[in-house]
């Protein structure tokens, strides 16, 4: 009976420290003032007692008693880290402060509160920004011919350049004051994601003007003087803006860039200033071969001392009128078969004066942090609406081809292999948009969460990538043959554009998302590192060994709570909603603390090696991005309304996700430099092994079936994507096509059925004479049938040119069949 008692009252610990957030000291009071009740009412015999005691008693003495702890834990290890500790770089010094923490942080520590999830605004609309995405964006979407652009002129036609200035495209983050649009983060979101999927090359020329470039860094650090002349003129088009990073000998290292100015006096519309004579080599500068005003990155060198003692004073950013002698612009690369404008850019001998630095002669040096600011914001945007939109439309149209596309006498998407490839692009699908939207909430309530949008940037792209070839693998020979019919192929072959831009994503998962996160979000960390640096010794110690003691309580509370959540199937963890939605709450609960322990035992023993550590730096980002877009997918469930038709979308997103965390940490464990250690740790936070599994055959094909025919679910997933009602627009058609292929079903099921199959040598349009002559079907339903076999040729036929055509290069625009 004791024996019950004492287990019992173990698992009300377990429970209660799953569930409460309390200091370490407050939990050994309560457990100490419990083992003494248990010893006094006669709990323990002499063994069990004494052993419980000392397992108790060893741990909380060697952490409660401040000189005992301090000689044996704290002093050392702090000296070994003073020693071991590698120097930070002012770069990596400046990404890693750059934003701001955020859900991330939550999600890191081990235990999420869910109210505060709950309680992030849903990004909504204003009417004036309602207004613009069904108006100009829409317009614009309507003069889109992608084939045309691509294809024919490699280049945007000049009326549509003409209407992205006259309609302030290229303003939408820019403030009214100065003439632009002022648009919140979400609305600009949804311009992009809309036109990029219509077209990427549109896409791409409207949303570089609005990410990280000039626009972004006047509005954040220009002296009032450049605002005024330049931010109107950006705004209206007047100016089309570029900026230049990226060079051939520094890309991702950007920080390693040899671009130069020189501080010196030079002549400048016939005065005598003084100001930097630069030298620049640039590649792939978006929008570059246009621009009338360049945005440059350098890195400025005073040997004369004429701004100071200092001679290297490190990268700093420029606005430079394209048309200054010395630039070399103009010149393009040919970037996928896409059209939007991007090619090199070299300066010789350039003069500038220092009123054309960002920000004036005051930032100089300070670039790398304007930069890596904007960063943080920037990429939450374009890119991963750029990602959404793609899965969107992949789904709609995917979904649309594969319900219209029959094989023996079956539509394509009922077949159990393209089923299971249909459920994996819409899950991924909504994945997407819910990171995105959650994002989004986060910048348009005036954070920058620099974590948050690495992982976006990434993931996104990334499933971008698996939605494409996905889509590519049903289509087959549809998807394969270019020309005006063809809706997928530009985007399957652009898509590594988005992998590459804005930070590598093999770069930013295996050293931005977690190097910085770790350092961020740990709620300690910080502060010993701190502390480690301190130059008194005495105020070291002492600063080091209280937040050691923090540390530890940490840890300790973290493990206790990854190991009852893994040993009780999650079951003790607190969910803010009832139902079947409640238990991917309690899910990402038991990853949280499962990663918080072996994020913290990683950071502990591998310290400053561990940004050495790519491939293990690669599965923690994997955990801690896949935790954020389970928590993003079930706040978007709740944001929508918890719609019952959304369940198979949301349930195979999260499964998907939490699978992806569960093996990410299972494999940093069986790949831990100390292999006993790790295998402990798994023992501990997964006690009753890997629990979490992928969707199910049932699930996938409840997901599937969503894609296969209208309804408020697929509307849903697309809503947002440019869905065109017109036959002469081939995405128009998959919508018409498909509606009339689902009104012949029940007609041509019933044909089926009395076995009265078209024979191999009759005509289609002889077999329905026949059949309306045998009373068979009504003539209205013969016109349904009709409407629906010429809707489905259509459909699956493909583009094919005359002879010489396409050694010529010029191709007709309409389609050819």
């Amino acid at each position: 009976m004791n024996f019950i008692f004492f287990v019992g009252g173990i698992l009300a610990l377990f429970y209660s420290m799953t569930r409460l957030s309390m200091p370490f000291r407050h939990w050994a009071l309560i457990v100490g003032a419990a083992l003494s009740a248990f010893t006094l009412l006669g709990g323990f015999n002499l063994l069990w007692g004494g052993v419980v005691w000392v397992l108790f008693l060893a741990p909380t003495i060697f952490l409660a008693v401040p000189d005992i702890r301090q000689r044996y834990l704290s002093n050392p290890l702090l000296y070994r880290i003073k020693k071991v500790l590698p120097p930070m770089s002012q770069t990596e010094k400046d990404a890693i402060e750059s934003g701001t923490v955020w859900w991330e942080a939550e999600l890191f520590r081990g235990n999420p509160d869910w109210d505060k999830l709950l309680a992030y605004k849903k990004p909504v609309l204003t009417t004036e920004e309602q207004a613009f995405v069904d108006g100009p964006v829409n317009e614009l979407c309507e003069m889109v011919d992608d084939w045309d652009i691509t294809n024919n002129r490699k280049d945007l036609p000049p009326e549509i350049w003409q209407f992205i200035k006259q309609n302030k495209f290229f303003g939408m983050i820019i403030p009214k004051k100065y003439g632009g649009l002022e648009f919140s983060a979400f609305a600009h979101s949804e311009a992009v994601m809309k036109i990029s999927a219509r077209s990427i090359s549109v896409g791409v020329t409207v949303m570089v003007p609005n990410s990280l470039g000039p626009a972004e860094l006047l509005q954040h650090y220009g002296t009032e003087q450049q605002k005024d002349f330049y931010l109107p003129r950006l705004a209206d088009g007047r100016e089309i803006p570029c900026f230049a990073l990226t060079g051939p000998d520094a890309g991702s290292d950007a920080g390693s860039i040899p671009d130069s100015g020189i501080v010196c006096e030079g002549e400048f519309e016939g005065k005598k200033v003084l100001g930097l004579r630069l030298n620049w080599e640039k590649r792939y500068i978006t929008l570059g071969p246009v621009a009338t005003v360049l945005g440059l990155a350098f890195k400025v060198y005073d040997p004369d001392a004429l701004l100071g003692d200092e001679q290297e004073l490190g990268i700093t950013c420029a606005l430079i009128p394209s048309n200054l002698p010395g630039i070399d612009i103009g010149s393009r690369h040919f970037t996928l078969n896409a059209a939007f404008q991007n090619g090199p850019t070299r300066g010789k001998d350039v003069f500038i004066p220092l009123d054309f630095i960002i920000g004036g002669e005051k930032m100089v040096g300070k670039g790398w942090r304007m930069l890596v600011e904007s960063l943080a914001v920037g990429r939450g945007i374009s890119l991963p609406a750029v990602g959404a939109g793609s899965g969107k439309g992949t789904s709609r149209w995917t979904g649309a081809y594969a319900r219209i596309r029959k094989q023996f006498k079956t539509p394509i998407g009922r077949f159990e292999g393209v089923e299971e490839v249909l459920a994996r692009i819409a899950g991924l699908s909504y994945f997407m948009d819910a990171g995105r939207l959650m994002t989004l909430s986060a910048l348009d309530s005036g954070e920058k969460p620099s974590v948050i949008t690495a992982m976006l940037k990434y993931h996104n792209t990334e499933k971008m990538r698996q939605v494409l070839n996905d889509s590519m693998d049903i289509h087959g020979g549809r998807g394969i043959c270019m020309g005006p019919s063809n809706y997928i192929g530009r985007a399957y072959q652009t898509l590594p554009v988005g992998i590459t831009v804005e930070g590598a994503n093999i770069l930013t998962r295996s050293m931005i998302i977690f190097g910085q996160g770790a350092i961020r979000c740990h709620p300690y960390l910080v502060r010993e590192m701190e502390a480690a640096g301190l130059a008194d010794k005495k105020q070291a110690e002492k600063d080091f060994d209280t937040t050691l003691t923090g540390h530890m309580s940490y840890f300790t509370l973290n493990l206790i709570r990854a190991f009852s959540l893994g040993l009780t199937g999650s079951h003790l963890a607190k969910t803010p909603v009832n139902g079947r939605v409640g238990q991917y709450y309690k899910r990402l609960a038991q990853m949280s603390a499962a990663f918080a322990v072996v994020s913290d035992l990683a950071l502990m023993m591998l310290g400053g090696a561990l940004k050495r550590k790519e491939k293990l730096s690669g599965r923690f980002a994997d955990a801690l991005s896949y935790m954020f877009y389970t928590s993003a997918i079930l706040k978007k469930f709740e944001d929508d309304g918890r719609p019952r038709v959304d369940l198979p979308l949301v349930e195979w997103s999260a499964k998907y996700s939490l699978n992806q965390v569960q093996l990410a940490l299972d494999e940093i464990l069986r790949n831990f430099p100390n292999k006993p250690i790790g295998l402990i740790i798994r023992l501990l936070v997964f006690p009753l092994g890997l629990s979490l599994r992928q969707p199910n055959d049932s699930l996938s094909q409840r997901v599937a079936a969503i894609l296969l025919k209208p309804g408020e679910a697929r509307d849903r997933l697309t809503k947002g994507l440019f869905v065109s009602e017109s036959e002469d627009d081939i995405t128009g058609k998959l919508e018409v096509a498909m509606r009339k292929v689902i009104l012949a079903d029940p007609i041509e099921k019933r044909l089926r059925a009395k076995k009265r199959q078209k024979p191999v040598f009759q005509s289609y349009e002889q077999w329905l004479v026949e059949l309306v002559s045998a009373d068979d079907i009504s003539e209205q339903e013969a016109e349904i049938l009709r409407q629906g076999s010429e809707a489905t040729r259509d459909i699956i036929m493909v583009d094919e040119f005359a002879p010489g055509e396409i050694e010529s290069g010029n191709l007709p625009v309409e389609k050819v069949a």
